[in-house]
């Protein structure tokens, strides 16, 4: 299994760029899966610089409708005409910030809408690889819903992202769990997926929404996820340089990394 991270905030030269956003590109088996696509076409530039072919994707998964992870979502329709999108349909909702900023998806949505499988079950794409659109929240110190809004009409509702979904992927007996931004919360992602599956994590992909976040609560979440003693942890986009440094110092025992943009990391 190939993870290779087309886009994240951060950057190391290579003929690439970087933006406040997230997308990967994971090759497992006969599968290519596109993760999310950032918030512009600059994924696809820098797929081109990195010798991916988009085309070749046959599934694309959307974790959650803000625009830093499906801005680039209309630019890979028009270049990719086969893969499913699996998606949420709370997804297409109408997201905001402080009730000011749209946050959500920054294009219309129903030109698109006859590539869009939407799901709200768990669904098997293959005996190994699976969508978890329900994540239980058993530590509600670890959600991250604050100024988060969804519009209705005149109607505001807090947003506690029933939209957020996450790729699992089943290797050596043994979860891959690859996240978007963890609203919901990466440790309560990792008991419902460890609950669902009955199998430990072996590797954990994503944003873990903990830039803003207090010393305590950061410090509440490297506990719990000292507890699951996973072997490889790469934190990206929304996770924060200071949190992604406490978690590596924090846990000694974990490959603690961050999954900046081009880096590609491959599971034997």
């Amino acid at each position: 299994m190939e993870i290779t991270t087309l886009v994240d905030n951060v950057v190391y030269g290579n003929n690439l760029s970087g933006e406040h956003g997230f997308s990967l590109f994971i090759q497992n088996g006969n599968h290519r899966i596109l993760f999310d696509t950032g918030q512009s076409d600059l994924f696809m530039k820098n797929a081109l610089s990195l010798g991916i072919d988009l085309k070749t994707a046959d599934i694309a998964v959307i974790s959650h409708g803000h625009y830093d992870h499906t801005g680039g979502l209309h630019h890979f329709c028009k270049v990719n005409t086969k893969a499913k999108i699996y998606i949420k349909p709370q997804a297409r909702g109408l997201k905001y910030k402080n009730k000011s900023r749209h946050i959500g998806i920054p294009f219309q949505s129903h030109l698109f809408e006859n590539r869009f499988t939407e799901i709200n079950v768990p669904v098997a794409l293959s005996e190994n690889i699976h969508i978890m659109p329900t994540i239980d929240i058993p530590y509600r110190e670890d959600t991250h819903f604050k100024d988060m809004y969804v519009k209705s009409g005149d109607n505001w509702e807090d947003d506690d992202f029933q939209d957020e979904q996450i790729l699992v992927i089943i290797h050596n007996q043994s979860l891959v769990l690859i996240s978007g931004c963890s609203h919901r919360g990466i440790t309560n992602i990792i008991e419902t997926a460890t609950r669902y599956f009955k199998l430990p994590v072996h590797a954990v992909f994503g944003g873990f929404h903990l830039k803003d976040e207090t010393p305590e609560t950061i410090g509440f979440i490297i506990e719990k996820l000292g507890m699951y003693k996973i072997p490889l942890i790469g934190v990206s986009h929304c996770t924060g340089m200071e949190a992604y440094a406490r978690i590596r110092n924090e846990l000694p025992h974990s490959r603690v990394f961050y999954n900046y943009t081009g880096l590609k990391t491959i599971l034997e």
